[in-house]
Order: C-alpha cells, then sequence, then structure tokens
C-alpha cells in the first residue's frame, strides 16, 4: 500500500512537533550453532557470528533515518535464549558469553544485546540454573547485555522454586551494581514472546528464522496531540476512534522502516511491535495520554479503565496497518521512563497496588519500579508471582522490572539518566509473604489451558 503526500506531510509534522520516533530495531540472531564443549569457544563463536551479522545494522539504521527523516533511537540484537545455547559447555559459569555479547555489541555500535535468558516456566535444567545464577556477575561486569527469565506460562503455570531464585537474583544485581542499574537489565516474565524488539525482554526465540528483523514503534506523544485537540465533551468511544487512527498512521510508518532495513540487511522482515514506549522526555508520556482523556492524576479512579482503552485502540488502530503485528503491541509503562508517571508517584496518586491492577489492561508489567534496598528476597518473589498470575490466567504477556535500590527508602528519588529517567522509590506492603512463598513448588496451570 503505497504512501499519499498527506501521509508523508503528517508523519513529518508528527516526528518534528509530537517526539514520533522508531524506539528500536533489533536484528534477531540465532545462535543455535555456536555450540562447543567449552566456554571460551562458545563465547568466541557468539561474539564472532554477532559482528558478523550485525556490523552493518547501525549503519542502515542510519542511512534509512537519513533517507526518511524519521528518527530511530535504539540500534538492538536479540539472541537465542543462551542457557540452551552454553549449556554444551562443559562450565557452570557463563559469564563469558555476557562479556562476549557485549564486546560484540561494542564492535558494531548497538545500544543493547537481549538474550542472556532462560526459559524455566516448567523446570529447570542444568544449563538453566548455570545461567540463572551468573546474571549478577554477568550484568555487573557488562553495560549492554540485557537478562530475561520466563517463570510462567498459561501452559504451565507458575514456576515458584525459579520465582524465589529470581528474586535472590535481583537483590544480589542490585547489591552489585550503583544504585541497582543492573536491575534495569533484567526482567522476569510469564508468557515471553519469541519476537519482542524492546529490552530488556529481547530475545530470539526457537521458532525465529536465522536472522530477522523486527521494529519497536513509539509514539505516546502524537497521540496525547490528538487528544489533547479533542473537544473536552467527546465521548470515549470517540476517543477510541481517534486513538485507532492515530495507531494506524505510527505502524504504518514502522512497517516501511522494518521492511527497508531488512532488504538493505538481506534478511527477513518479523514484526512491527505496537507499544506505545515513553521516553522521560516532557510530552512523551503514556501517562500523558491518561490525563489527556480527562484524569486528574494517572493512578485515580478510572485509571485502568482509560489504560484499557488506549491499549485495546492502539492494537485494533496497529492491526489494520501490518499483517506482521508481534511483540508485546499496546502500551508500556515503566515508571521511571515516563515523566507522568514519575509525577503521578510522587503526588502520592500512583501506588504499586495500582500498577499492577493497570498490568492486566497493558502490554507488559511491572515495570522500572523502585523498591527499598532493604526489601525482603520473599517480598520480591510475592511481587513477581502476583504479577505472573495475572499474565498466566488471562492468557497474556507480564513482566516485572523491579529495582531494589541500595541503601534508598521509600519516597527517595534515584537518577539513572537517559532513557531510564528517574525513579521515586515506592512503598512495599509491611506485612510478611515469607511463608507462602516459601512452599516453593508449582502453582499449577489454569483450566483454560486446557483450551487445545
Amino acid at each position: 500500500m503505497p504512501f499519499t503526500t498527506r501521509e508523508v506531510l503528517e508523519t513529518i509534522r508528527m516526528v518534528e512537533m509530537e517526539h514520533l520516533d522508531i524506539r528500536a530495531v533489533t536484528l534477531g540472531v540465532s545462535l543455535r550453532d555456536c555450540c562447543d564443549r567449552s566456554i571460551g569457544r562458545v563465547a568466541e563463536n557468539v561474539r564472532r557470528k554477532i559482528v558478523e551479522r550485525g556490523r552493518n545494522l547501525v549503519p542502515v539504521a542510519q542511512a534509512i533515518q537519513a533517507d526518511l527523516g524519521i528518527p530511530i533511537v535504539n540500534k538492538r540484537v536479540a539472541v537465542t535464549p543462551v542457557a540452551a545455547i552454553a549449556e554444551s559447555a562443559s562450565e557452570t559459569d557463563y559469564s563469558p558469553v555476557a562479556e562476549a555479547m557485549d564486546r560484540a555489541g561494542a564492535e558494531i555500535g548497538v545500544d543493547f544485546i537481549g538474550g542472556y535468558s532462560a526459559l524455566v516456566q516448567k523446570g529447570c535444567t542444568r544449563g538453566d540454573l548455570a545461567l540463572i545464577d551468573s546474571i549478577p556477575l554477568a550484568l555487573a561486569r557488562t553495560s549492554r547485555v540485557c537478562s530475561s527469565v520466563n517463570v510462567a506460562s498459561t501452559r504451565s503455570g507458575i514456576n515458584v522454586d525459579a520465582v524465589n531464585r529470581m528474586a535472590r537474583v535481583i537483590l544480589e544485581t542490585a547489591r552489585s551494581t550503583r544504585d541497582g542499574i543492573g536491575c534495569c537489565r533484567l526482567v522476569v516474565f510469564a508468557n515471553i514472546p519469541d519476537d519482542n524488539p524492546f529490552v530488556a525482554g529481547a530475545m530470539h526465540g526457537f521458532g525465529e528464522p536465522e536472522f530477522v528483523v523486527n521494529v519497536g514503534v513509539s509514539g505516546p506523544g502524537v497521540v496525547r496531540a490528538v487528544l489533547s485537540n479533542m473537544p473536552p465533551d467527546a465521548d470515549l468511544g470517540a476517543v477510541a476512534e481517534e486513538v485507532k487512527k492515530t495507531a494506524f498512521k505510527v505502524t504504518r510508518m514502522g512497517e516501511l522502516v522494518g521492511r527497508e532495513a531488512a532488504r538493505r540487511l538481506g534478511v527477513e522482515f518479523g514484526i512491527v511491535d505496537l507499544s506505545l514506549a515513553p521516553t522521560p522526555a516532557i510530552g512523551d508520556s503514556v501517562a500523558d495520554i491518561l490525563e489527556a482523556m480527562g484524569l486528574e492524576r494517572t493512578g485515580t479512579h478510572g485509571t485502568t479503565a482509560a489504560l484499557y482503552l488506549l491499549t485495546d485502540a492502539v492494537k485494533k488502530g496497529g492491526a489494520m496497518a501490518t499483517s506482521s503485528i508481534g511483540g508485546l503491541s499496546g502500551a508500556f509503562i515503566p515508571v521511571s521512563e515516563d515523566a507522568g508517571m514519575v509525577r503521578a508517584v510522587a503526588d502520592r496518586s500512583l501506588s504499586l497496588d495500582k500498577l499492577e491492577a493497570m498490568t492486566a489492561v497493558c502490554s507488559v508489567g511491572l515495570d522500572m519500579i523502585a523498591v527499598p534496598g532493604d526489601t525482603s528476597a520473599e517480598t520480591i518473589a510475592a511481587i513477581i508471582a502476583d504479577e505472573m498470575a495475572i499474565g498466566v490466567v488471562n492468557h497474556k504477556t507480564t513482566a516485572v522490572r523491579i529495582l531494589p535500590v541500595p541503601g534508598r527508602k521509600a519516597g527517595d528519588r534515584v537518577q539513572y539518566g537517559g532513557l531510564l529517567g528517574e525513579a521515586i522509590v515506592m512503598d512495599v506492603n509491611r506485612y510478611s509473604s515469607a511463608g507462602f512463598m516459601r512452599r516453593g513448588g508449582r502453582i499449577p496451570a489454569p483450566l483454560g489451558s486446557l483450551g487445545n
């Protein structure tokens, strides 16, 4: 479907005035041919393949940006879950693979590399355990590598033993990095997608081609501008229609960039992730969209309904613009990365409990949530378990990227900078969940898992 002159002019305006951009062009790379009995040789195989196939990613993205005038914020690589590749080695410390990934990322100039990952929703192999235990060291020694662990699925239920283990890993990662910043590159999933272009959860799933380009679009500022120009008495059906129309335009731009990047790189085009991904920039906020609908402050009563409207309309509009929908798709609510969310936390409108309710209808889950550094492992595990339950029972992806900040208490502010933004440490429930979480085992899959 060709672009019209009007669409081109609208895109130029959205780029210049409303923070429209391509948030990520992510090259997926299969590492299934990188196995070896030596972890050193696995690491070198991984580094070599990423460099060989990824060396043109940044130049191609820069050329497309120059040719089309559309900003491309991040260039990324996603690889096969490393636990499955490194398990061929006799050693149990997989951090050399993470370091090799980091060197490869520096060599080709990408922002992040995702896929230091394990899939343990039903149980753990030797390689899974080795990778999970190496995460704190791997993240402390690298700056680009992102790690994700899938601990639950609708088909398998919730692996509570893995949840408990990940809670301890998160705390150790926080203690190993400044202000717990390593936890910004670590996420725990239910129903992890194979083709997510966004970090920290990006990975290259086992059903994917050997090489593929996936694109994540962004446009909270565009949607907010459209809603701000609507009559204040427009009903919510009309609001949904305007969001759908805007999502269509944004997705069309993502499809254009993705297909052109794949063509120039000589690889397959994968998906467009439709998620509205905010930044700390003023005016580029999902919270601002919700408030443009009429909420005085994000987090007040009605917020979950407004977020549902937004997420549903984005998906419907995007689905009309491309047949290549994937990833997460909808609306992200990463607290520290969204200036409006930070404002809502500071004003005590937005709490951890309300965020959990909102995750039932948004794209992902509890994202970039800072909590006191002395929060117990059992409490962190229980927060993760609650979020996994929402994903499992609703047949959707949910995730937790939680930041226990050493030495900080509720109300303290932590500056991470760049796209990571500013975190306000949020309070957690003072009552213990330890007795429940220490039971361990696996929470069974819901009855809906029998829908085959």
